[in-house]
């Protein structure tokens, strides 16, 4: 696997010290267990947010404080980065990794040899993701082979990564372990290759605007 795209900078950073929402981890911790570049990224950026705190000057601490993080720490469910690629659970064709994997099949990883794809309209599949997170999307998505998006802007951001396959997105290529981030400012269509089916995992905070009249139309029972 070759990976050409890969996490911002910015996007690193806030996922190594702890200020991203569980979707955008979620994205982000399944590249970096694909990416030994982003892991390393990860491991770098906790270190230098450990010097930054080294730097800090102490405080008292709150009565009680101790067993407060005690407690934060039985019921914390933040997304640890990972330090080493870790065992690839395979169905239906589609690499999944951890946390991915758990998130989509939970206990069911014996039971399944094949994901659950739904319709998710105009030629697409999609398993939405179940997220405490309500502040943004995440789905498993599915393009066939040759298929476009339909053009569409964003009223957000966008991550995209690809696990199986891959898409053209005007001049640039996304293929497995690619990772895409997208904001308003972008109006794209993308199109998978002509010979796989496109997987990716998708998490958007806005819905999309899409450019063609009858996609405008039936937006509403898509949920996208």
């Amino acid at each position: 696997m070759t990976i050409q795209h890969h996490v911002s900078d910015e996007l690193l950073m806030n996922y190594a010290i702890g200020t991203l929402s569980e979707s955008w981890s979620l994205a982000v911790a399944t590249h970096a267990a694909l990416c030994p570049v982003c892991r390393d990224g990860v491991l770098k950026a906790e270190a230098m947010g450990g010097v930054f705190v080294d730097e800090i000057a102490p405080v008292p601490m709150a009565e009680g404080a101790f067993n407060d993080l005690l407690a934060r720490l039985d019921t914390d469910d933040t997304l640890l980065p990972p330090t080493k690629p870790n065992a690839m659970f395979v169905t239906g064709n589609v690499p999944l990794p951890e946390p991915l994997r758990s998130y989509l099949l939970g206990d069911d990883v014996i039971q399944c040899t094949d994901l659950p794809w739904q319709r998710l309209g105009l030629g697409a599949y999609h398993i939405p993701i179940t997220l405490s997170d309500r502040s943004a999307t995440a789905r498993l998505l599915r393009i066939p082979a040759g298929r476009p998006v339909a053009e569409h802007g964003h009223g957000g951001s966008e991550l995209t990564l690809v696990l199986a396959g891959a898409f053209h997105d005007g001049s640039s290529y996304f293929g497995p372990g690619d990772f895409q981030e997208t904001d308003e400012t972008l109006v794209h269509k993308p199109r998978a290759i002509a010979d796989e089916d496109c997987i990716c995992l998708a998490v958007t905070d806005a819905p999309l605007s899409f450019s063609n009249p009858i996609a405008r139309l039936i937006q509403p029972f898509l949920n996208v």
